[in-house]
């Protein structure tokens, strides 16, 4: 290997390092906003929700994820738009909860003879 390949080798090297530390810097960054949009997210639920509903969506985010996410996304708005006149009580989230919930499908198995 000459010196010219060597310095090629370093060059490209340093580069691939110098891309990586941009990205790790960019991923940081993104997950400092996702934590910061969390944050404000969970401080609007805790202005709009009493203790036990609160703790009825943590429950459900456990088990649901994806659901408790559309939910919070949802309470979210409706404080934001200024919809909500007072904070929703456990009662008040149930209701929400099974208006959102898709009806459950029964299946009757019947055994001939």
């Amino acid at each position: 290997m000459d010196d010219d390949e060597l310095a090629e080798l370093r060059r490209k090297k340093m580069a691939q390092l110098q891309q990586q530390a941009v990205d790790q810097q960019y991923m940081q960054e993104e997950m400092d906003r996702q934590k910061e949009v969390e944050e404000r997210v969970q401080l609007i639920l805790k202005q709009v929700l009493e203790p036990e509903a609160r703790e009825r969506l943590n429950t459900i985010k456990l088990t649901r994820p994806d659901f408790a996410r559309s939910i919070e996304q949802q309470l979210v708005m409706l404080a934001q738009s200024g919809r909500l006149k007072s904070k929703i009580s456990d009662d008040q989230l149930k209701g929400l909860l099974q208006q959102l919930t898709p009806a459950k499908r029964e299946f009757n198995i019947r055994r001939k003879g």
